[in-house]
């Protein structure tokens, strides 16, 4: 069984930074991702993580301003979030994946998720 908790979510200002992490249980040598919900939208991609830290993707709304990590010894995956902006506030939610991939089908484990506030 596999458990994944995000903590870090929180008030920002426009401009201000966050760190996400996301503490995993199990089996967790998976592309880890993150994505975000909006209120009245769907849950989009926002970044993805290799099982080894090799490789990354993003989204293009979030490239260059925010940055996925993993630490495998603490098992916990990070979405540093810098010059955030109003529209980036959401619940964002770490998942396991089984490949790589922008679709939530393709992962199968999901935390709890956790909000982040952006203010202007």
């Amino acid at each position: 069984q596999v458990q994944l908790v995000e903590s870090g979510g929180g008030l920002a200002q426009a401009g201000g930074s966050l760190r996400l992490s996301c503490a995993a249980s199990g089996r967790t040598l998976y592309v880890m991702g993150w994505f975000r919900q909006a209120p009245g939208k769907e849950r989009e991609f926002v970044a993805s993580i290799s099982w080894s830290g090799s490789s990354t993707y993003y989204a293009d709304s979030v490239k260059g301003r925010f940055t996925i990590s993993r630490d495998s010894a603490k098992n916990t995956v990070y979405l540093q979030m810098n010059s955030l902006k109003p529209e980036d506030t959401a619940v964002y939610y770490c998942a396991r994946g089984t490949s790589g991939s922008i679709y939530e089908s393709r992962y199968d484990y999901w935390g709890q998720g956790t909000q982040v506030t952006v203010s202007s």
